[in-house]
């Protein structure tokens, strides 16, 4: 039985990626801040899949949680063949105005925690010459987003650290895929503080469920980068093209709060 780690599996798109992977018969190993929200989590999934849910709280905007995740995994000899690295978050508002302390977390999680897990569990994948790595990066990484610079940033980082990654593993039998979604309906709005946004707001958005089936059979083609829905492609594919002042200048203008 091959095992799937998912990092923010408690909501939105990690939690219907660990519905996928147990319905594809996996043990799906659960990690996420709240254990209440991943025991229930591992009761639906073993009832309705049968199949073993392994749950491991940890808040990984904690420099020392991803050794440790990975510590105790090697401690239940529980070897990962995929790693879906999706936990992160984001904040809404003026960089000279927003709160320090909430984006040294962001940072760490949508980058350091991201990238130390791969660190971990890369070199077991590379011996056994087998497995998958999922980045949960996102639209917003393919341009500077203004009154979301960090988060912007840090998918950028996201989408760049991927595509260099998958080209150093060509041929190991080891692939990475960059998840690219735009905005989705998944609580991410509400903890980034987005509902007034007009990326948002009054918008018919498509649901985590839909995001995850795309991105998992991304995942099993070994698709490098993986942007969900046609506007959405059209858009990170034409931003290549047009002088990055007008790119910058337009996110602002879809990012303001809706009047």
């Amino acid at each position: 039985m091959k095992t799937a780690l998912i990092t923010g599996a408690s909501s939105g798109i990690g939690l219907e990626l660990a519905r996928v992977f147990a319905r594809e018969k996996c043990r799906v190993v659960l990690v996420a801040r709240s254990e209440k929200a991943l025991q229930q989590l591992r009761q639906e999934l073993e009832q309705q899949y049968v199949i073993e849910a392994v749950v491991l709280p940890a808040d990984l905007s904690q420099t020392a949680a991803p050794q440790q995740l990975f510590d105790e995994l090697q401690r239940r000899h529980i070897p990962v063949d995929y790693l879906i690295n999706n936990a992160g978050f984001g904040d809404f508002g003026f960089f000279a105005e927003t709160d320090w302390t909430k984006e040294e977390q962001m940072i760490q999680l949508n980058i350091g925690a991201l990238t130390h897990l791969t660190k971990l569990f890369l070199p077991g994948m590379l011996e056994r010459r087998s497995g998958r790595i999922m980045q949960l990066a996102s639209t917003a990484a393919f341009q500077p987003g203004p009154l979301m610079a960090v988060y912007y940033a840090t998918k950028a980082y996201v989408l760049s650290f991927s595509e260099a990654l998958a080209n150093e593993l060509q041929g190991t039998g080891v692939t990475v895929t960059a998840l690219c979604p735009g905005p989705t309906a998944s609580g991410f709005q509400d903890a980034a503080a987005l509902q007034d946004s007009k990326l948002v707001k009054g918008k018919k958005l498509p649901t985590a469920a839909e995001v995850a089936e795309y991105g998992y059979q991304a995942l099993l083609r070994g698709q490098t980068v993986a942007v969900h829905g046609v506007l959405n492609t059209l858009m990170a594919q034409s931003v290549r093209f047009t002088p990055r002042r007008m790119v910058t200048a337009l996110v602002r203008r879809m990012s303001e709060r809706a009047r």
